[in-house]
């Protein structure tokens, strides 16, 4: 299965925000089997306590209401993100393909941190990185765009989730964000349609799942409104 072009633009099937799908698409692009996933489907210590640590990053799904309210004002006030070289914190991807938010937030977790060393030296995945890291953030989107390698590993893992595969055509209501912990031990907000990646500030010895990273994190989010919706995945290994 291929992506289709909707209204002038590559769009493929939205992924589901699970650990199923989301470690099916990792093994497609090439990351190391001992990457994990977990469903954070409870924030209470009791239930954080039964979770692998440390979390290297996190995968937040929310309804766009819920993005809106949490942070649309912020970035009405954002600069257009220009960085681009090696001295960069953190690799940011724009996003230019439609319906590809869960594969930004699950590139974007596998292009930073610790999780970078999942992505086995040589790969194909590995090659895309390094060549992405000294292009600004437009030709880089097209190095994404331009990607047999991505669409295949992305379609293929698009079909295997539990729920009704969506077409390609059918509106999408929700935003993928990825949160990462950088070597200098930063929070990192990582979303391919905002205006960049921005920082949340030091976190420090703590991991991704926290109390002072839920709150540096998802808390905003939580705070503008609740979202049945609204799922968390943690990558560990």
């Amino acid at each position: 299965m291929s992506a289709r072009i909707v209204n002038g633009k590559k769009t493929f099937i939205p992924i589901e925000n699970n650990p199923e799908v989301l470690s099916h698409l990792a093994q497609n692009l090439g990351a190391s089997s001992s990457l994990r996933f977990y469903d954070i489907v409870d924030l209470s210590d009791d239930f954080l306590s039964s979770i692998p640590r440390p979390a290297h990053s996190l995968i937040f799904l929310c309804s766009a209401a819920l993005f809106h309210r949490a942070r649309d004002e912020e970035e009405s006030s954002m600069s257009e993100y220009t960085g681009c070289g090696a001295q960069e914190p953190v690799l940011w991807f724009r996003q230019t393909i439609g319906h590809a938010c869960g594969l930004m937030a699950l590139l974007h977790c596998l292009a930073n941190g610790e999780g970078r060393k999942s992505v086995p030296p040589g790969s194909e995945l590995d090659t895309l990185f390094q060549n992405a890291v000294s292009l600004p953030p437009s030709p880089r989107a097209g190095l994404l765009y331009d990607s047999q390698f991505i669409e295949r590993a992305h379609m293929a893992a698009a079909v295997e989730g539990s729920s009704v595969v969506p077409s390609s055509t059918d509106p999408v209501g929700f935003h993928y964000i990825a949160f990462v912990k950088d070597e200098r031990r930063h929070l990192w907000e990582l979303n391919g349609s905002m205006k960049g990646p921005v920082d949340r500030g030091v976190l420090g010895e703590e991991d991704l799942l926290s109390r002072k990273a839920l709150d540096m994190s998802i808390g905003p989010f939580l705070a503008a409104g609740e979202d049945i919706g609204a799922s968390i995945v943690a990558l560990a290994g």
